[in-house]
């Protein structure tokens, strides 16, 4: 068929084919798929009017402009088909136990606990592992996701559980929704006082999504206006129905801070794992799992926490988790003690990698250390291509027009570093959400795991940004440095204040909103000619007051004759007058205008600032 011409330019008719493309593909990576020349792409986008480069990262919605107007059914791969893909190429199987029936054993449950802020769902963990961990938390708020391993007695033999604590605070939603894709059953932490609460539904919905049983922790019911009849019928209305209604959720009524029927709890956790999943894996394979947290030990250098979900990791593996990679150097559990090897559902700390995983990125030992190098790098290249298009705002001609002639749009610039990798996307999620209007932008230019260091100053210095430490200081000279060269840098370790004090920087970074408000009006009733100053229109002040340096209008048969202007002089009989009030008269001049007549009205007025819902 003869190829459609756009803008002028020759370019194949897709005739609906079926275009697939990674997250941040580029024009020449679309150009490679139809058999196009990329510079051609370019210019029929540039006639749509999208200024795109061949080689940039493009975001979803201009390549779908591209397809539609070149008739390819352009489809973006997810990130999983991605990473499936990529494995694919090693010849690597992810997600799936290798060996047969005879292979798998029993492994223990992966339990999340979620619900409501102040709950009590550290406080719950707190009494399953018996440490403080509320303590150390900032604000009372978790912030981090920490793994541990405890075991109950159930009909006399020991059981092992696993315990993943997600972050409380709402805007670590992406994070809780990964702890619950990690687990087998959610626990739901409901206060007897408080009853069903917005977290809890949130937390709710996370758990259906992830497809997991759920049994509901019934807390602090030993408080004087405990009712937890109330919190099993309000969850009945939400689907939940307890065993004792005929449903199928298990309810336990506890106390965390009393330690009341935690045992009874942990048998719960049990019995719904052998009822309701076949929790089993294959030991015998090399491991794979997920990087539940990471962070840079000034120490250790990086430090992931990983849950292994099959097979068996060991020291002295090659492993990769999401763009990190490395050996295997050493492990510990949760009390800081060295393990040797990881069977299925352990939670350990892995010593060894090169870089600090994201939370959630899947982990998996491969055969030699090449091997990682060649993952990983290929990892983050298609990440950080994906993170390219999506930073990269649409920009059309019409913007960039509109922008030219109303000035540069403000933009706030960030560089995020916090101590854990889910902090800090949590804070970068939260933080992108901001909507104060079209006027100002915001843009994380960096983010990092880790102290502040001095190439982060250097990039703030260098691209006017300002920098937000999230329970993280300065390393080395880097604080000095920022000071001596005037880099903002902000410390928070709780996430609320952080949000609240880049919300109000991007509001005060809108140009102010005025309106007018009308200070009085004076009539003309003489006029007086001089020689030196032109005409003097002799007033009398009939409502409010005229102020000398207020705005002023002249109105006249109820039309505005001259806007916006000043008066030369107010006089009172022969003195000057800062401001005359309602019933008295008055001499004025007005700036730069003669051609005033006897019954006009001078109507006085201000712009004052409009405060900003």
């Amino acid at each position: 068929m003869q190829a459609p011409a756009v803008g002028g330019v020759r370019v194949k008719h897709g005739n609906g084919e079926v275009v697939k493309l990674a997250r941040g593909a580029s024009l020449t990576d679309f150009a490679e798929k139809v058999g196009a020349d990329p510079a051609s792409l370019v210019q029929v986008l540039f006639h749509l009017g999208e200024m795109v480069t061949a080689t940039q990262s493009v975001n979803e919605e201009t390549l779908q402009l591209l397809g539609t107007e070149l008739e390819y059914d352009v489809q973006i791969v997810s990130p999983e088909d991605e990473d499936r893909e990529l494995l694919e190429s090693f010849d690597i199987d992810f997600g799936s136990d290798e060996g047969d029936d005879s292979d798998l054993v029993q492994r223990p449950p992966v339990v999340t606990v979620m619900g409501h802020v102040d709950h009590g769902k550290t406080k719950l963990l707190d009494a399953v592992r018996h440490a403080n961990v509320v303590a150390k938390e900032a604000g009372g708020i978790t912030q981090h996701i920490g793994a541990y391993q405890v075991t109950t007695e159930v009909d006399g033999a020991e059981r092992a559980i696993t315990f993943v604590d997600t972050p409380g605070h709402e805007a670590f939603t992406a994070m809780r929704a990964r702890g619950a894709q990690a687990t087998d059953i959610v626990i739901l932490v409901v206060a007897a006082d408080d009853g069903v609460m917005p977290q809890t539904i949130e937390a709710l919905n996370h758990a259906r999504a992830a497809n997991v049983p759920i049994v509901v922790a019934v807390n602090k019911i030993d408080v004087p206006n405990a009712d937890p009849s109330k919190v099993r019928g309000q969850l009945t209305e939400y689907g939940l129905v307890p065993e004792e209604y005929g449903g199928d959720t298990m309810f336990v009524d506890v106390s965390a801070k009393s330690r009341i029927n935690i045992d009874g709890l942990l048998e719960s956790v049990v019995l719904t794992a052998d009822a309701a999943l076949d929790l089993r894996a294959n030991p015998n394979m090399p491991a794979q799992g997920l990087a539940i947290e990471a962070h840079l030990d000034k120490g250790r250098g990086p430090v992931a926490t990983v849950l292994v979900q099959r097979g068996t990791l060991k020291v002295g593996d090659s492993m990769v988790a999401g763009p990190a990679h490395g050996r295997v150097r050493a492990m510990l559990d949760e009390y800081g003690n060295n393990v040797e090897e990881a069977t299925p559902s352990r939670p350990v700390l892995v010593l060894g990698l090169t870089a600090v995983p994201g939370a959630g990125d899947k982990f998996l030992v491969v055969d030699d250390d090449r091997m990682a190098r060649q993952i990983a790098e290929k990892r983050e290249a298609r990440a950080r291509a994906a993170a390219n298009a999506k930073r990269r705002a649409r920009r059309t001609l019409e913007d960039f027009m509109a922008s030219m002639e109303k000035g540069e749009t403000q933009e706030l610039l960030l560089i995020l570093k916090g101590d854990v990798s889910g902090s800090v996307e949590a804070l970068e999620d939260a933080l992108v959400r901001i909507e104060v209007g079209d006027e100002v932008n915001l843009r994380i230019i960096d983010r990092g795991v880790g102290a502040i260091n001095e190439n982060d100053v250097n990039l703030a210095i260098a691209s006017n940004a300002v920098i937000i430490g999230f329970n993280v200081r300065p390393a080395g000279k880097a604080g000095d440095l920022a000071e001596r060269e005037g880099v903002d840098v902000r410390y928070y370790s709780v996430i609320y204040s952080a949000i609240d004090d880049i919300e109000a920087a991007l509001k005060g970074m809108l140009k102010p909103i005025y309106e007018e408000a009308v200070l009085g009006q004076a009539e003309i009733r003489e006029i007086f000619r001089s020689s030196k100053v032109g005409n003097i229109a002799g007033c009398w002040v009939t409502s409010g007051l005229l102020r000398r340096n207020a705005k002023v209008r002249l109105i006249r048969d109820g039309a505005v004759v001259v806007d916006n202007t000043e008066l030369s002089s107010l006089k009172r009989f022969k003195d000057d007058a800062s401001e005359v009030r309602e019933g008295f008269e008055c001499g004025l001049t007005i700036n730069n205008f003669n051609d005033i007549k006897i019954g006009d009205v001078v109507e006085a007025f201000e712009l004052r600032e409009k405060p900003r819902s």
